[in-house]
């Protein structure tokens, strides 16, 4: 399917409102119907159509579609943010006694869901090595169900190797799910490789406009069904009709802005390799990246988002570059217009620093819609004070 007839036209039947150009908000809580039949029929199937809009609405149905579609997907659920959009279909998936298999070092929201949420049902979580096949093959049990994919990972960018991965999961009759939110449907299809869910942060690039917060969650029709019957309606963590409305907007521009992202991303990241005060570079695509033959392999580019490490820097020297940065803003998440960054240190206390821990050191960067020029005389200026 053309990705222009995707973010254009998909589900878009204009003729049913007016013939606007852009859809409506339908900003309803619920629907009437014209006889009990037909509400005793929405009452037993609420996955068919459309009744209270914690389940279903019309914006919301548009962008279901066009989300599925971009994913190579047969239908899509969207939720008020991305944590639930993985956090209700594994809660869906599972029962007491299962066991997950998730890479180490996820989002850290996802690493409370699997620690500290699911033992509170009978659950058990393993972290193992996903950039290690064969140590994902040796950690399956007879109790594992699910197999939980970050691809590449969020801050220290590690790949897992998907095709290989689905076929030992589906030979087992084990699910497998990836959060997909680093490169976007433009950038990774996981699903062409076999995964079965797809969960995004719709907040990222999908949004792109740092005003909204939403989730997404991708796969076959069977799946999204169950999940839509169960977790999703019982805990009603739904997107608003308004907030879906705005990423509908925001899809329309999704090309142009990954493709400006990237290309200031590769200017940027081109600058620091090169920095005497930079030790490395975190990025997929980067030359030194032991993986670097698997990153192209399965994604299109990276898009903005990548990490360093200060040469021989100490927590001072962290904290004093990120702190005279100038242009670019300290904050969580990316995917929007504007360039951020994040130090890991802010997320340890100074006592539990370790200046041997790597992970400690990293300093994640997201470039936005900025001219290259103008960030890296930000950046410049603040490697100078150190």
């Amino acid at each position: 399917m053309d990705i222009s007839y995707i973010l254009n036209e998909l589900g878009e039947e204009r003729e049913q409102y007016f013939n606007a150009i852009a859809p409506p908000i339908v900003q309803t809580s619920n629907f009437k119907f014209n006889t009990v039949d037909e509400f005793r029929n929405a009452l037993a199937d609420e996955y068919q159509g459309n009744l209270y809009s914690r389940g279903f609405n019309p914006t919301i149905d548009i962008l279901r579609k066009k989300l599925a579609a971009l994913d190579g997907a047969e239908d899509a659920l969207v939720f008020g943010s991305g944590i639930a959009a993985i956090s209700i279909p594994v809660l869906a998936l599972l029962s007491q006694g299962d066991e997950v298999l998730c890479v180490e070092n996820p989002y850290s929201w996802t690493i409370k869901l699997f620690q500290d949420l699911l033992p509170k049902f009978g659950i058990k979580s393993t972290f193992v090595n996903g950039s290690d096949t064969t140590a994902i093959a040796a950690a399956i049990t007879a109790k594992t169900k699910l197999i939980y994919l970050e691809s590449p990972n969020t801050f220290s960018f590690e790949v897992q190797d998907l095709t290989a991965i689905a076929k030992i999961a589906k030979a087992k009759g084990i699910i497998t799910m990836i959060d997909n939110s680093y490169c976007s449907p433009l950038y990774q299809q996981p699903i062409s490789y076999g995964i079965d869910l797809v969960a995004q942060s719709a907040t990222k690039y999908l949004a792109g406009h740092s005003d909204v917060v939403a989730g997404v969650i991708t796969g076959n029709k069977a799946l999204i069904k169950s999940i839509f019957e169960k977790e999703y309606m019982n805990i009603g963590a739904s997107l608003a009709p308004q907030n879906a409305w705005l990423l509908l907007r925001s899809l329309r521009t999704l090309p142009i802005r990954l493709e400006k992202i990237t290309a200031n991303a590769h200017k940027v990241i081109e600058y620091l390799e090169k920095h005497p005060k930079v030790e490395k570079v975190l990025y997929p695509f980067s030359a030194s990246n032991k993986q670097l033959a698997l990153a192209k392999q399965q994604m299109k580019a990276c898009g903005g988002l990548f990490s360093i490490v200060l040469k021989d820097a100490n927590l001072d020297q962290i904290e004093t570059f990120c702190n005279s940065l100038k242009h670019i803003l300290m904050a969580v998440s990316w995917g929007g217009y504007e360039s951020l960054i994040i130090p890991a240190a802010a997320g340890v206390s100074k006592n539990d620093f370790d200046i041997e821990n790597e992970r400690h050191k990293l300093i994640r960067i997201y470039i936005g819609l900025e001219e290259p020029e103008y960030l890296i005389n930000d950046l410049q200026q603040a490697l100078n004070v150190i």
